[in-house]
Parts: structure tokens; C-alpha cells; sequence
């Protein structure tokens, strides 16, 4: 059987090791060839391929990003889109089944392509952990730990000159990102999308923080919202789905709350910071994991099913339980982080 492994989407430390991990086991174990599928689904629409074998995959699993390159093409737009293009693909390049690396959107279109016929196993990536069906996804523990860095760098500076630190990380539309660097920070103040708040409310606890001596940090999802803001923050457009460029919160709020408290307040915006560089060892062991649950999978011909994490276990789970409803915080979450504001 010959195998083409994508990874679609935004990227995310710990597709190196998915691959890894894969061809390894698929070829040493059961005898599997392994071709790498160009940037995403474009690559599988254009037939555009590498060989994927032990040599290729050597040493790769502490290497951010994806050695595959990655986009947000459509498999079912253009005029080699669609399943019956496709299949006439993937037939001409001998491959036999995909295994196709992302998150929502990717996952959506490889159930799309698995119910329309094709042979499809997914595996779930997001560094904003907000996929259904898997309790965590890889890439989201090096996110955390980049914006935990930066935010024990932000409060020695913020230390050092008396003045509130306001950090934003990346989670769209969840605040996982942000609930769990707050906590491991230590922040004044932790701002997600499931829980909009006042300024005032905000401020009552930079104010208070203050008061004590101590340099107030807020920690803010890029998706957060003030009370009476119907929509996320956005400036920078739209991405390839038509959807806002999340982002620039914290420079909204940092001069709202210097002119409410008087404190002198800075904002910095991690962005893409988070998505890059070498994974932790946490999300190397996970990715790996997946990567092998996979290639089970692809033997057991457990087509449009997906793995993921449940516990601490590794399980296989429908592709459309993944979908159509975000992974929230719960409000509990939420509730345990309060408790240590201010």
C-alpha cells in the first residue's frame, strides 16, 4: 500500500514528528511506501509529490513547522478539484489512501473527500486546541510554553518600571492559549472569548494590583471581547476562508487602561511567534503517538475516522465528531483561574 501524508492549514509544532513517526513505523512494521503531499491539498490537487522514506524523515521530529509545506487550497475548487479529479490523481500516482494533517477546515474537507468515497484517515492539529473529540491536540503545549516566556520576560520589565503589561496570544475564537498562560504566568488578569468583561472590571484589578506595589499583568486571547463589543477585534482583513485576521486587542486595551488608571501601560502581540520553532517534549511524544495511531488505522482500513487523545489514551474517533462546534472553556475553567486574579 502507498501512502501520502499532507499537512494542510496553518502550521504546528509536532507535524515533523506526525510524519516521523509514521513512515517509520508504516515501513519498518507493515511494509508501507510513503509519498509526501506538496503544501497541502493544493499538492494533492496537482499531483505534486516527494518520496518519503527513513533517510527523509531522519532527525526531523525536533524541527518545527512541516518539511511537506502547507496551504489553504480547496480540494474541491479549481479544475483538477473535486473527488472524481482527484481519485483520478492519487490512481495516476499510485497512492493509495491519505493521511491528511490539520485542523478544522483540513479535517473538514478530508471527511468531505472520505464520505465522497476516497480512502482518508485524519489526524488533528491546532495550536489553539479547539478541536472537538480529542481532549488535546499537539502544537498547543509549545504555544503555551512560548507565551509563558514571554510573559515571565514581560514581568520583570514590567517590574522594573512600575507599569501594567498587557500580553496577546493567539486562540481565535477559544481562550485555551491565554487561560493556561495565565495561570502558569501567574497574570493579574486573564481575558478570553467565552468570558467578555468591562474595562472597568479590568481596570478595578490593575488598580488594585497596583496599589500593592506590584506591576499588573493581563494576559489576552486575541479573540477576547469587551462587554458591548459584538465582534472580536480585527484590522488586518480577511484570510483565505473569509474570515477576520483575529489580532490587536491588547493594543486596543492597554492605552484604555493607562487613561483610565493613570498607569503606564504597555502591549505586546506574540502572533505567529507561537506556531514556530522546535516543539516541546510534550507535544513530540503526542504527535508521535498520533502519528502511529495512524498508520493503524490506514492497516485496519478505518477510513474517514480521525485519532485522537482521550485521557491519556490514543483513540479513533469519526472525522465529523471534530466538527461543527468549537472546544470551548468551560466557565469552570474560567472560574479557577479568577480565584488568583488580581
Amino acid at each position: 500500500m502507498r501512502v501520502g501524508i499532507l499537512t494542510s492549514g496553518g502550521d504546528g509544532p509536532g507535524l515533523n514528528a506526525v510524519i516521523r513517526a509514521a513512515v517509520l513505523t508504516g515501513m519498518v512494521h507493515h511494509g508501507l511506501e510513503f509519498v509526501g503531499i506538496r503544501d497541502g491539498y493544493r499538492g494533492l490537487v496537482d499531483g505534486d509529490v516527494r518520496v518519503l522514506n527513513r533517510s527523509s524523515v531522519r532527525g526531523i521530529s525536533r524541527i518545527g513547522g512541516t518539511i511537506l509545506g502547507t496551504s489553504r487550497t480547496n480540494p474541491y475548487e479549481g479544475p483538477n478539484g473535486g473527488p472524481d479529479k482527484i481519485r483520478e490523481t492519487l490512481d495516476r500516482l499510485g497512492i493509495d489512501a491519505v493521511m491528511a494533517l490539520g485542523g478544522e477546515g483540513t479535517l473538514a474537507a478530508a471527511n468531505r473527500l472520505a464520505n465522497d468515497g476516497l480512502q482518508v484517515i485524519g489526524v488533528p492539529k491546532t495550536i489553539d486546541n479547539d478541536l472537538d473529540a480529542t481532549d488535546y491536540t499537539f502544537g498547543f503545549d509549545t504555544a503555551v510554553q512560548i507565551a509563558t516566556d514571554a510573559g515571565d520576560r514581560l514581568r520583570t520589565t514590567g517590574d522594573s518600571h512600575m507599569r501594567c503589561m498587557v500580553l496577546e496570544v493567539m486562540g481565535r475564537h477559544v481562550g485555551w492559549i491565554a487561560l493556561h498562560t495565565g495561570i502558569a504566568t501567574g497574570a493579574h488578569v486573564t481575558l478570553i472569548p467565552e468570558q467578555p468583561r468591562s474595562i472597568e472590571w479590568i481596570c478595578d484589578y490593575v488598580q488594585s494590583v497596583y496599589d500593592r506595589r506590584r506591576a499588573p499583568l493581563v494576559v489576552v486571547s486575541e479573540g477576547f471581547k469587551l462587554e458591548g463589543m459584538d465582534e472580536a477585534h480585527s484590522h488586518k482583513g480577511l484570510d483565505a476562508f473569509n474570515r477576520p485576521r483575529l489580532g490587536g486587542i491588547g493594543e486596543l486595551l492597554a492605552p484604555m487602561i493607562e487613561e483610565r488608571t493613570g498607569i503606564e501601560s504597555r502591549s505586546t502581540v506574540l502572533g505567529h511567534i507561537q506556531r514556530g520553532g522546535a516543539p516541546s517534549g510534550a507535544d513530540r511524544v503526542l504527535a508521535t503517538r498520533f502519528g502511529l495511531a495512524a498508520v493503524d488505522a490506514i492497516i485496519d482500513e478505518a477510513w474517514g475516522s480521525m485519532v485522537a487523545l482521550r485521557g491519556t489514551d490514543i483513540v479513533r474517533v469519526p472525522m465529523a465528531d471534530a466538527l461543527g462546534d468549537l472546544k470551548r472553556v468551560p466557565e469552570h475553567r474560567y472560574r479557577e483561574a479568577e480565584i488568583l486574579f488580581g
